[in-house]
């Protein structure tokens, strides 16, 4: 036997997974976001530039390898996730009209440790608004977000964290207070932190060290020396949440993992996914589109869901869920070989006819009719030698086991009197 790939999974039934992309794509063309879709395979110098170098994306989760020798040595990579790949389309395609409000979505790869709610293949939902500063759009963004998972998914456990990493100035300060921090508990930092320190000191708040987490708890916080104007916005951003109902929590050492985040920063956070509990997060950033080639940057603000989190959190509730029925099949059945051309052309009719159709040739009578119970038939189609002399089916109701022979001209008129 050969299994999948380690990290990677089988999904056996799409029905949650389509019903939240389907969810996902109606709500967001309520907030006018357009569908866009971007290639699985870029370059890596792509995200060396969006994600910044001593980010674990960049250093140790792509997956890259090179082209061939025909296309030259640019070295390629999987992509890791879409922001950076939508700032590009949105360079490449000179995009002129701002803001440029799209979603998309896809797989995502990361060479990561496997672990409950953690992939190396995995799918996410990504939101960008490209070429808008206002705080405000920060506020009805996640707002947006946050309605979606209660209205839409009917989610209720869940949390909203917040944080505001300021602008350029506001972090070149609190990096100068938090290394001076980090100096005096030097002994205390696991190796890691020693090394992030040095490399890109912000990045220590990832740490999922506890030793580490209880210390940065009293860490000097970027929220307590914002400049004036990104204080203003800080409490503007706060204010209109509140106007708007969403209840946050503001966590002072939340960073986000990569290097393009500036000022607004969220995540959406549920205890009953164990330790990877982050189902959606994003926020604003800076520089991606002069970074990634763009004549004249674009402040932007986005986000990603992650689909199989989502799943997990919404299998136990799938009852409350709008989730579509599935369609009732009308199984065909010849009894023998000679009356499968006749089968053929009858599931043809009524497939064209706009019925679920599915068509037993294999086995005895009796197992297919088995089959047909086993797969959920609303009804059998019978066709046997009599039935087909005399132009005629047998209708079996595999509710009732009633049976009813009639012309095979009335057949779709009285299986739509069945609906």
């Amino acid at each position: 036997m050969i299994s999948r790939v380690k990290g990677t999974q089988d999904i056996l039934d799409m029905t949650l997974f389509n019903f939240i992309v389907g969810q996902a794509k109606k709500h967001m063309q309520t907030y006018h976001f357009h569908e866009i879709s971007t290639p699985i395979l870029e370059p890596v110098e792509l995200f060396k530039r969006a994600l910044g170098l001593q980010t674990d994306v960049v250093t140790k989760e792509m997956y890259c390898f090179r082209a061939s020798e025909q296309e030259g040595t640019e070295e390629i990579c999987l992509r890791p996730e879409a922001t950076a790949s939508t700032v590009r389309a949105f360079v490449e395609n000179r995009i002129d009209q701002i803001p440029w409000k799209v979603f998309s979505w896809g797989p995502m790869f990361r060479h990561e440790r496997p672990q409950k709610g953690r992939y190396r293949q995995f799918t996410q939902f990504n939101v960008e608004v490209i070429g808008s500063n206002s705080i405000a759009q920060d506020a009805l963004f996640i707002k947006m977000i946050d309605r979606f998972f209660s209205d839409k998914l009917k989610l209720k456990s869940y949390a909203v964290l917040i944080n505001f990493l300021g602008c350029s100035s506001d972090r070149e300060v609190l990096r100068t207070k938090l290394d001076a921090f980090l100096e005096k508990n030097i002994n205390t930092i696991c190796a890691t932190c020693r090394e992030r320190k040095e490399k890109n000191i912000m990045r220590v708040f990832d740490c999922k060290n506890e030793t580490c987490a209880q210390l940065y708890s009293k860490a000097p916080c970027i929220t307590d020396h914002l400049c004036e104007e990104c204080k203003s916005e800080w409490e503007q951003l706060q204010e209109q949440l509140a106007l708007l109902s969403v209840s946050f929590i503001h966590k002072p050492i939340l960073v986000r993992g990569l290097d393009y985040y500036n000022k607004t920063v969220f995540e959406f956070v549920s205890d009953t996914l164990g330790a990877q509990n982050t189902f959606c997060g994003g926020g604003r950033y800076a520089h991606l589109v002069e970074y990634c080639g763009g004549k004249e940057d674009q402040p932007s603000i986005g986000a990603a869901m992650g689909i199989e989190r989502l799943m997990m959190l919404l299998d136990p509730i799938k009852e409350r869920l709008p989730l579509p029925h599935e369609l009732a099949v009308y199984a065909v059945i010849p009894t023998s070989q000679e009356q499968e051309t006749l089968a053929l052309l009858i599931a043809d009719q009524l497939a064209s006819n706009g019925f679920t159709i599915d068509m037993l040739v294999d086995g005895s009578l009796k197992s297919r009719m088995r089959k047909a119970n086993k797969i959920g038939a609303k009804a059998t189609i019978i066709i046997g030698p009599d039935e087909q002399i005399n132009h005629e089916v047998t209708i079996k109701n595999m509710t009732t086991s009633e049976e009813i022979r009639i012309a095979q001209v009335e057949l779709v008129n009285h299986l739509k009197g069945m609906l």
